[in-house]
């Protein structure tokens, strides 16, 4: 499979997973009044990644963190990809708030991986520790299968080691490879669409992508008209893009 296509399957699996990412992530009130997305915007004419430094991650995590999620949304003819959105640095600066240290989850035991996730997550580790314990496996999988730490494989060698990942085929020593995969997705997705007031989703690129109206006070009268919203969208702190 070409790399553009391999690039459009996955910002098409990006856009339908948009239901997945909860509603207060992204900023805004519904998603009625997304259509289709704008014509292609060259990667090479947008923002980078400003000198963002992690107050979480270590210089070898922050590396993985920053190749990692390059990858699970490129950049290319369509926009900026997770690592112009800022994405790491949403995903650095989610681990300093109550979530990464699952103070609103309910973390008392028996503690069962082995039955079925309907009955919840069972495992002792909060994200933080996710994290940590997860690219320090995925970076020991990667030198002991390829050679190199993860973030110094090539692109293809990157996206075959995260499909081994995501499949729970890469065997981990301290959390299953899945699980860390699923966090590491999640947050990345949530970084490229949440509001810019968090760290991701620099210039509002994934709300450009997705025609999606952000902050605005009242959208609603455009949701039943079955045309493109006509105007751009608009940050918690009064941005537009």
């Amino acid at each position: 499979m070409s790399n553009h296509k391999t690039n459009n399957s996955r910002r098409d699996f990006l856009l339908k997973s948009m239901t997945l990412i909860p509603a207060a992530v992204i900023g805004g009130s519904g998603v009625g009044a997304l259509t289709a997305p704008t014509p292609a915007v060259a990667a090479s004419n947008t923002t980078t990644q400003n000198d963002y430094q992690p107050t979480f991650f270590t210089p070898e995590e922050w590396a993985f963190i920053k190749a990692a999620v390059a990858r699970l949304i490129p950049a290319d003819e369509r926009g900026p990809g997770a690592l112009e959105a800022g994405v790491p640095e949403f995903i650095d600066r989610q681990m300093n708030i109550p979530y990464a240290t699952g103070s609103i989850w309910y973390m008392q035991g028996p503690f069962n991986p082995d039955v079925p996730k309907e009955m919840g997550y069972q495992l002792p580790l909060v994200p933080k520790q996710i994290y940590n314990l997860g690219i320090s496996d995925a970076d020991a999988y990667s030198k002991k299968t390829a050679g190199k730490p993860f973030a110094e494989l090539d692109g293809a060698q990157q996206d075959a080691m995260l499909q081994k990942f995501e499949s729970g085929e890469a065997e981990f020593h301290q959390l299953p490879s899945k699980l860390f995969f699923s966090y590491l997705l999640q947050n990345t997705r949530e970084g490229f669409f949440s509001d810019p007031i968090h760290g991701g989703n620099k210039d509002m690129v994934g709300w450009k992508l997705i025609n999606f109206p952000g902050a605005r006070a009242d959208f609603m009268d455009w949701v039943e008209r079955g045309e493109r919203y006509p105007f751009p969208p608009v940050s918690i702190r009064g941005e537009r893009g």
